[in-house]
């Protein structure tokens, strides 16, 4: 797969979904969007870039931060996101955000444009990811900082999804997929330079900057029932693999996800994980 055709994948799919993009009940975009904002310090003032910006899940409390001096502008390729975010920032009657449909991988801005730009769960999935850490360098400031989320990539589970879900996707439905879906592909295509925290501190030392930290936390995945998680998997990076998949094995796969996490409920049916994410920050050199 060309990587042309693979953005194009993710904008159509993202597209499709922004309607209900993490509107469906279940919270983990918005928490691990928060905590990333806390852990890049946006200060009253500054100016933020959010690459893969969604409906906002880091665009707003960065919002908040920088304050009416600040701006925080949120970009990403997939128009209807824009379009959602942008309503709800209307909503809110925020004067400090901007929203840009526009490639994460080249951002058009002159250099020094921002302090700090932010990614979560969003720039790790570039198809030249680290070229794009060496761009943005040039649109941050002296010593401006970034930080993103990584999924934590562990031996034997399935890529971007926490460990519990492993048994639940039968290996055999993935011979459905194309072989650029495979699970394999994916996690050479995305984690060679993220799984060990040594190579995720060189690769971006070798980008331009420094003082890089690695943190490894959980973020609490709740919903309100196995079906609605089922559900909102349409709605984010797992849509990509449901595309694929024959409407049989889907039907399939569908039963026996609700199944297994409906074995992990609470009394009142709720869905709740601890998924493991990988935070980063650090500053650029100069």
């Amino acid at each position: 797969m060309q990587d042309a055709d693979y953005k194009q994948q993710v904008a159509d799919a993202f597209h499709r979904s922004a309607a209900s993009y993490d509107r469906l009940g279940v919270d983990f975009f918005t928490p691990m969007g928060q905590r990333l904002v806390e852990l890049a310090r946006p200060a009253p003032g500054e100016r933020v870039l959010d690459v893969g910006c969604g409906r906002g899940a880091c665009v707003f409390p960065a919002a908040a931060r920088v304050g009416p001096r600040g701006l925080v502008t949120g970009i990403d390729i997939a128009p209807g996101m824009i379009a959602e975010a942008a309503a709800e920032a209307a909503e809110r009657g925020l004067g400090n955000v901007d929203l840009k449909v526009m490639d994460a991988e080249s951002p058009e801005f002159p250099p020094g444009s921002f302090d700090v730009v932010t990614g979560s769960y969003s720039l790790i999935f570039l198809p030249d990811a680290v070229g794009a850490l060496e761009r943005y360098t040039a649109l941050l400031t002296a010593g401006g900082r970034i930080a993103f989320t990584s999924p934590e990539f562990r031996a034997g589970t399935f890529p971007f999804l926490p460990p519990e879900f492993t048994p639940l996707i039968p290996r055999e439905l993935l011979g459905h997929l194309p072989a650029q879906w495979q699970p394999a592909e994916l996690v050479e295509r995305f984690n060679s330079w993220l799984e060990r925290a040594e190579d995720l501190v060189n690769t971006l030392e070798g980008c331009g900057y420094r003082d890089v930290v690695v943190t490894d936390e959980t973020v609490r995945m709740t919903a309100p029932s196995a079906a609605t998680w089922v559900k909102w998997s349409h709605t984010q990076g797992m849509a990509l693999l449901w595309r694929h998949l024959p409407e049989e094995a889907a039907a399939g796969l569908r039963s026996r996800l609700i199944e297994g996490l409906e074995q992990l409920a609470d009394d009142s049916g709720r869905v709740v994980i601890d998924v493991p994410v990988r935070f980063v920050t650090a500053a650029v050199r100069r």
